[in-house]
């Protein structure tokens, strides 16, 4: 493993592996323990745009490569991921502090998002469309956008790189990858190790480690990339999706969330109690499709508070190493600083702490928290973290309106007993994704993946991948002589 973090810490632009040519380093640490993983010098403006000359330079022979001969790619890449998926395991537990439970469950998405690649490569289909024009044929054209930056989190950086980066190679674009400095190697040139040795030609894929304090908005703005696909935060991609549309870009962006998983009063109490623990506290909670709020009907309260506390209460906190670990580190001290902030907020606000974690250095214990009031501006944000928020309702109607009430929309679920009620509570959710009888952290690779609101603008997964990384192109041929009117 420590060679990923030796051999991989450059930049890797036009198929070279490179330091560097800023002023400083981004310091990679282990959240866990403080280790030096690496220390990688910044990319400069200079540097993402040789990156994007790059990128541009190969993806035209690469679109014009046999579909057949593309997936090709894929599958070797696939293959490489099962053969290293033990140092790709230890990997991800050291730059991220993620569970192993976490890291195999990274890992199966990001095979699975892989296959679909290699399906997504013969995806794209041409028309032929009616003409009102006696002689002429309309026919349109699916074809790849060109170039594509990727903006990936911290959270799940393997699989969010590979989830817009292996499609958008897929239908014939070139990429440029800008991961988290949190997780430049896991999110990054990882990433690009892999694509390299499955055969990618040089220059489809470049990887630059940088920061905004050094570059602004260079990458974005870029005349090159003309789709951004960013996953982060709301406030980011707020800016992101503003700038990008200033320079007639299009965006797709995956943000926060603020779900909800309703429990309702004919519920399967210990089950919901599982999806419950599983849909906050799954990777510290720091996951956009987590649960921070846990609705309960008045009249099962007092059971499904009861077994939920006893559950959290036995979560192992500490070395995201050991197997039986559940709740390991947040990924820095900031996010573990501002997590405390909010539970000293809310029991500052009248809330009652059934369960109040402690913090050691980046380690979070889980908090659980009740009696919020319904005006709190807790109720309403995304809390990155081990922290739930359980909040009594009394009937159908009232959890409907809580659930609602965030400018928030990416998942949720409800646990009934009736599917069909179930089915129907969450039509009227203004959510994206929605799921009955589970958790709300769910992603597969062919049903769209995105939300509404504040949570992001656009799908990704399946057959929304041709909407968000290609294009169509009309082409017209006049059988015969056209008429002009003069």
């Amino acid at each position: 493993m420590s060679s990923y973090f030796t051999d991989l810490a450059q930049q890797y632009i036009d198929g070279e592996w490179r330091p560097g040519t800023g002023s400083w380093d981004i310091i990679d640490f282990n959240p866990y323990d403080g280790e030096k993983l690496a220390s990688i010098t910044i990319a400069t403006v200079d540097e993402v745009d040789e990156a994007y000359q790059a990128a541009a330079r190969a993806q035209k022979q690469w679109a014009d490569t046999n579909p057949y001969a593309r997936r090709e790619v894929f599958e070797k890449a696939l293959g490489l991921i099962k053969e290293r998926e033990q140092e790709i395991t230890d990997v991800i537990i050291a730059e991220l502090g993620g569970t192993r439970v976490k890291a195999g469950f990274e890992l199966h998405l990001a095979k699975e998002f892989l296959r679909e690649a290699i399906h997504l490569s013969l995806r794209p289909e041409g028309r032929i469309i009616p003409s009102p024009i006696d002689g002429k044929e309309n026919r349109v054209y699916r074809v790849p956008v060109g170039v594509v930056g990727v903006i990936s989190p911290f959270n799940f950086p393997f699989l969010l790189s590979i989830k817009s980066v292996a499609p958008a190679l897929a239908l014939g674009n070139g990429v440029v990858l800008k991961p988290h400095q949190n997780t430049p190697i896991t999110g990054g040139t990882l990433v690009a190790k892999i694509f390299e040795d499955a055969g990618l030609p040089k220059g489809l894929l470049n990887v630059v480690v940088t920061d905004i304090a050094e570059i602004g908005d260079a990458f974005i703005e870029h005349p090159i990339p003309k789709v951004i696909s960013f996953t982060g935060s709301d406030k980011v991609g707020r800016h992101v999706a503003t700038v990008t549309a200033s320079h007639f870009k299009r965006s797709v962006l995956e943000l926060g969330g603020n779900s909800a998983i309703v429990v309702l009063d004919d519920a399967d109490i210990d089950y919901a109690v599982d999806a419950a623990v599983f849909s906050r506290y799954v990777h510290q909670g720091q996951v956009c499709m987590a649960a921070n709020r846990v609705l309960v009907d008045r009249s099962i309260a007092d059971e499904f508070t009861e077994k939920f506390v006893a559950k959290v209460k036995s979560l192992k906190v500490g070395d995201p190493r050991d197997p039986e670990t559940v709740i390991g580190p947040v990924i820095n001290s900031s996010q573990a600083d501002a997590l405390a902030s909010t539970v000293e907020q809310a029991i500052a606000e009248g809330a009652t702490a059934l369960v109040r974690g402690e913090t050691t250095d980046n380690l979070v214990s889980p908090s659980v928290l009740t009696g919020i009031p319904a005006g709190s501006a807790l109720l309403h944000q995304e809390v990155f973290g081990p922290v739930a928020f359980l909040i009594p309702v009394d009937g159908e109607e009232e959890a409907v309106r809580v659930v609602n009430d965030t400018p928030y929309g990416l998942s949720g679920a409800v646990h009934t007993a009736s599917v069909e009620r179930g089915v129907n509570f969450a039509k009227r959710i203004d959510t994206g994704m929605f799921h009955v009888n589970d958790g709300t952290v769910h992603d597969e690779p062919i049903v769209p993946f995105g939300g509404e609101k504040s949570s992001g603008v656009g799908r990704l997964n399946g057959e929304t991948m041709l909407d968000s990384f290609t294009t169509l192109k009309w082409i017209s041929v006049q059988h015969g002589r056209s008429r002009f009117p003069f």
